[in-house]
């Protein structure tokens, strides 16, 4: 675990407990010594096991008590997960079991929330060229956790932030009065002195790709297709004939990704694995 990733949980518990935890302090004695152990309650993909156990350890370093923090892991994460199926063990004092717990979960079930959804749209596409990747659509300050927990079902990550790469899309075009040609020669010139930046344009008309094809040879590297119908997609990917590597974006869903992959393209972007998290449902349970 990164430090920045150990400063994010403790930011989330600074949110949750920075306060105190005055119902705990009011009902349970500190010295007693409690076992827990966290419960699959529906089918789907682990991702963030690790992180949850860790914000017990960080919760107890509060009160020097970290050396009473005892932990197991059962499950690691992308793998399978059943309803009934116990996942790790935790022992502690009572008050940091109960302290840590709603932070814990949060982490472990928005990520394996995350895991299961790419798992479905992994397996959706399978055997053809396409591969699913995540986009930029994370929870603020999450994005390492999210970009975790799409690796953990089986996807890929896209850029992490602005500075991995360029990728120009429609407003960039408007802001270049709508001039791909222009912005085709921008984007020649920066290249020059940024040759390790990867560079993508985003188009939503066919001409428009025709227009990239013409003038974007040896500058644009990878071109995204976005809210193409599936006819007009499978006609642009026809027409790259491996020119440029190729992504598709915009309303892909379950039913429709299947589709999608079947007309070639080598990427597949999906806003959803993060933006519309559904969290798998984990609980905690003190014995």
């Amino acid at each position: 675990m990164t430090q920045d990733e150990r400063n994010i949980i403790i930011a989330a518990l600074d949110e949750d407990t920075g306060a105190g935890d005055p119902t705990s302090e009011a009902t349970v004695d500190p010295a007693i010594m409690g076992n827990a152990y966290f419960l699959a309650k529906a089918n789907g993909v682990l991702s963030g096991m690790e992180i949850a156990l860790e914000v017990f350890g960080l919760y107890a370093e509060r009160s020097a008590r970290r050396d009473a923090v005892a932990t197991k892991l059962l499950v690691s994460s992308g793998n399978p997960v059943t309803h009934g199926m116990k996942l790790a063990f935790v022992n502690a004092p009572l008050d940091i079991l109960l302290g840590a717990e709603r932070v814990a979960l949060n982490f472990l079930q928005r990520m394996s929330g995350i895991a299961t959804m790419t798992k479905k749209f992994v397996d959706a596409v399978a055997g053809t060229n396409a591969t699913i990747i995540d986009t930029r659509k994370t929870a603020p300050l999450l994005r390492p956790f999210d970009r975790a927990a799409v690796r953990a079902g089986g996807g890929t990550n896209n850029r992490y932030s602005l500075g991995d790469m360029i990728l120009v899309k429609d407003n960039h075009i408007a802001a270049n009065g709508g001039d791909l040609v222009v912005l085709i020669e921008k984007l020649r010139n920066y290249r020059r002195s940024h040759p390790q930046l990867l560079i993508e344009l985003e188009v939503t008309t066919l001409a428009q790709f025709e227009t990239v094809l013409e003038r974007g040879v040896g500058v644009i590297d990878r071109v995204m297709f976005d809210n193409f119908p599936l006819d007009k997609l499978a006609e642009g990917v026809k027409r790259n004939v491996g020119t440029f590597e190729t992504e598709a974006s915009g309303g892909v869903n379950l039913s429709n990704v299947r589709a999608i992959a079947e007309t070639g393209v080598d990427l597949i972007s999906v806003g959803s694995l993060t933006h519309s998290v559904t969290g798998l449902d984990i609980s905690l349970e003190i014995e």
